[in-house]
């Protein structure tokens, strides 16, 4: 098979191209635009909070959330803040993930921010349903994901339906100006290109008495490689992402990765690593040294990527400030005044109000399997290919959950997980 790479309508200034559709809204203000929740945690909550942010007349109508009093504590939050914009009966506040058809029904816009692993199955049926689709990031946990993601985003094109993914700094002014600047050659040619997401560890949650094997997965998801695709993929992948869109879409054809688990020595600590170290390599020689822990403590902290070119150096987003070749900050990401959380939420209902179209799937699908091609690499101890990654039959996650879903993964008899062994584990 020959090697994917990204369509060339992402090579506009953002990564993307408009074009016209026939699936919107006649004009601002004509229609409500009738939204729904799925997946009421921290993050769900903030992204419906946005989406409300950008117009009035955008309505949440369902919210679903599987696990004990999420959907209503989010309800309650997002009720409090936006008066009026609200309208949720309590027979459309839902608890049961079959509940997801019921949603679509309801709404012409659904927000997916379920943990990464359902993620495909539900884009893809709302695409199936003609519904527009605000989606968290990582769109996948295994490559028959992010394939599955590709074939919808095709789809969408099919039906014009806007998509936006949650990789924000896409939307980021400060962001856009320097990637533009890297494509215009201001650095020269590219050589290498190092990317971080060092940061602070998080607790697991142990296990409550009596609980059922597939709830506690469930409530502890982001420890289930099934479910969060480890944090080089739910976390990193913002870095790799930004990597991507520098490459402009060009892929890399190998990778090799160090990793394991030096903290996280707990039973509730499930299947992930708490650090990862893998270099990507390109066609041309150039490659994309990639770190990402969560270990915490006394540990440096750094979010940021940094790229070097036969002319100079670009430093994006290292202490808040981009720089080229030790110039003056060209912008500071202050969120008071460019939230790219709220820009990404007002361009998607722009969008969808005048009939323009803009499908961040794609883009997002490979920034996705760049993560789990790095993951493979640390999990494995091997080089593994583009090829070997993208046509993996490796897939984590039971399509259609419910509560009587086995779990793909089980403890042993002393409750702990089974962890991947470099040099022991083989990829699939």
């Amino acid at each position: 098979m020959t090697t994917p790479t990204r369509r060339s309508f992402l090579a506009s200034t953002s990564g993307l191209a408009f074009s016209a559709a026939t699936h919107a809204f006649a004009s601002a203000g004509s229609s409500d635009i009738k939204i729904a929740l799925i997946g009421c945690g921290g993050r769900g909550t903030g992204a419906c909070n946005q989406a409300l942010n950008a117009g009035s007349t955008i309505k949440l109508v369902a919210v679903l959330d599987p696990l004990e009093g999420k959907a209503q504590a989010a309800l309650d939050i997002l009720k409090q803040k936006h008066e009026g914009q609200v309208d949720v009966p309590p027979d459309q506040v839902f608890t049961q993930f079959e509940d997801w058809q019921k949603v679509y029904q309801l709404a012409d816009v659904v927000l997916i921010t379920t943990p990464p692993g359902p993620r495909p199955f539900l884009f893809e049926q709302a695409i199936k349903a003609g519904k527009h689709v605000f989606m968290e990031k990582p769109v996948a946990v295994d490559a028959v994901g992010v394939r599955r993601v590709l074939a919808a985003a095709e789809e969408a094109k099919k039906k014009n339906l806007n998509v936006c993914v949650g990789f924000q700094r896409r939307y980021d002014p400060a962001y856009i100006d320097m990637i533009q600047r890297l494509h215009a050659g201001e650095i020269g040619d590219l050589v290498f290109g190092r990317v971080y997401w060092n940061g602070t560890s998080r607790p697991g949650f142990p296990r409550e008495p009596g609980e059922s094997e597939m709830h506690y997965q469930i409530r502890n998801w982001y420890f289930f490689t099934w479910m969060s695709g480890d944090h080089i993929l739910e976390q990193h992948c913002h870095n790799l992402d930004v990597a991507n869109w520098v490459m402009q879409g060009k892929m890399p054809v190998r990778a090799t990765g160090q990793g394991g688990r030096q903290v996280r020595n707990k039973r509730e600590n499930g299947t992930i690593y708490d650090h990862h170290t893998v270099e990507f390599e390109y066609d041309n020689g150039m490659r994309i040294l990639s770190q990402c822990c969560q270990i915490g403590g006394k540990c440096q902290k750094d979010v940021s990527e940094h790229f070097h070119g036969t002319k100079g150096i670009a430093d994006l987003a290292a202490n808040g400030r981009f720089l080229i070749k030790g110039e003056p900050p060209v912008g500071k990401r202050t969120r008071n005044k460019a939230d790219a959380y709220q820009l990404e939420h007002d361009a998607f209902f722009e969008n969808i109000r005048t009939g323009k179209v803009r499908i961040d799937a794609e883009y997002a699908a490979y920034s996705s399997m760049m993560g789990v091609m790095g993951r493979m690499a640390t999990y494995t101890g091997q080089i593994i290919t583009w090829d070997q990654a993208f046509n993996s039959t490796e897939s984590l996650v039971p399509d259609n959950i419910t509560w009587n879903t086995e779990p793909p993964v089980k403890p042993d008899a002393d409750g702990w997980y089974p962890v991947a062994i470099p040099g022991t584990t083989m990829p699939v």
